[in-house]
């Protein structure tokens, strides 16, 4: 099977790995579709870094409107698609966007079938030419990805007819996210975040949880946003400055080492009528770590942890204080959940896994 895909997620390295696992599997030939750099709000330009590049072909495309999510499109993509003759093209992108509707385009001249992936998990409306764009590429699409449960009904409700499958865009490589000795911190109970500081991450609920334990429990919180000054002002009103550690943004090659020193993580999303936690790779990173991971019952969270003991309800500090007390109080049950946390991630969030599982669904599209 000859697979093209499309995305500018994979300017990331680490993403990269996604395609070498699917490359090494059986009559896969694989040509992969990047802009030079992807320009990303809250970020900047992000360069593609080569990192993982064995095994299929990596070919850079100039893009339009670089940054504009919805209007970006590539000139040269076309003729990539004449040298290549691709039997399916796998479209990384949302279907509302005019990169999505190109690539169809472009696949039905070439009689390839089509896969889009969405994370959307909001039930949006668009207008034209942008509600054309996702019609068409529903009209096309042989099946649909979506990166998690709420997107795959936000597809039924707008009509897409034809096979869903739920499958992270990414997983993560457990080589590089794996169990360390953890380094205790004179017997204190560390809990982590880290991620965008920002009001939808519902920061402030872990910091009003810590607030409520004993004084042994202390809070490592690494990252950058808006929120900040009001977190600091928040410990510092609750009496816990000194157990409230601000860290600032960290290398993505350092986490490993962070989740060394926690002994659990906690993702508080919180739900706004514009948004909703679609993923959580923290989740599955930690999670890789052998550090169990609380969450918020904020949209995908919920399912990416798998165990309801470690799901709380959005915004309910007290509930949050009460499943983080639960581990403190109960080191061995802290380790098992840890361990079991790994061998989940193993089982369904590995790169690896990710790729076989994308496999699948072309073999199902081609015939295979």
């Amino acid at each position: 099977m000859r697979v093209l895909m499309v995305s500018k997620a994979l300017v990331t390295g680490v993403y990269q790995k996604k395609l070498e696992e699917l490359a090494a599997l059986p009559d896969v030939k694989l040509l992969a579709v990047v802009p030079p750099s992807w320009t990303e709000n809250r970020v900047g330009a992000i360069p593609l870094n080569r990192m993982f590049t064995n095994g299929y072909e990596l070919a850079v495309e100039e893009m339009r409107f670089n940054g504009q999510h919805h209007v970006h499109y590539y000139p040269g993509l076309g003729r990539q698609v004449r040298r290549f003759k691709p039997d399916l093209i796998h479209i990384d992108e949302e279907p509302y966007n005019l990169v999505c509707a190109q690539a169809t385009m472009l696949a039905r001249r070439a009689k390839a079938r089509t896969i889009f992936f969405t994370w959307q998990n909001l039930d949006r409306r668009y207008p034209p030419p942008f509600s054309l764009f996702e019609r068409y590429c529903y009209s096309r699409a042989s099946v649909a990805l979506a990166g998690n449960e709420d997107a795959k009904s936000i597809l039924r409700r707008k009509g897409f007819q034809r096979p869903i499958e739920v499958i992270p865009q990414f997983g993560v490589d457990p080589d590089i996210f794996s169990p360390r000795e953890q380094r205790r911190d004179g017997g204190r109970f560390t809990i982590g975040y880290y991620g965008r500081l920002v009001p939808e991450k519902g920061i402030d609920t872990l910091v009003e949880a810590v607030a409520q334990l004993p004084s042994s429990a202390r809070a490592v919180i690494v990252g950058a946003g808006e929120s900040l000054a009001s977190l600091q002002e928040l410990a510092q009103r609750l009496g816990i400055s000194d157990r409230v550690e601000f860290r600032g943004p960290i290398p993505t090659e350092t986490i490993p080492d962070l989740l060394a020193e926690l002994d659990v993580v906690v993702v508080p999303s919180r739900t706004r009528p514009n948004w909703k936690e679609q993923f959580g790779r923290v989740i599955i990173e930690a999670m890789a770590c052998e550090v169990p991971v609380i969450g918020s019952d904020s949209g995908e969270i919920q399912h990416v942890i798998g165990n309801p003991d470690l799901v709380f309800p959005e915004g309910d500090s007290l509930a949050l204080a009460a499943r983080i007390q639960s581990l403190i109080d109960d080191p061995r049950r802290t380790r098992q959940l840890g361990v079991a946390g790994r061998q989940r991630v193993l089982d369904h969030y590995t790169q690896a896994q990710v790729a076989a599982a994308t496999y699948r669904v072309y073999q199902s599209v081609l015939g295979g």
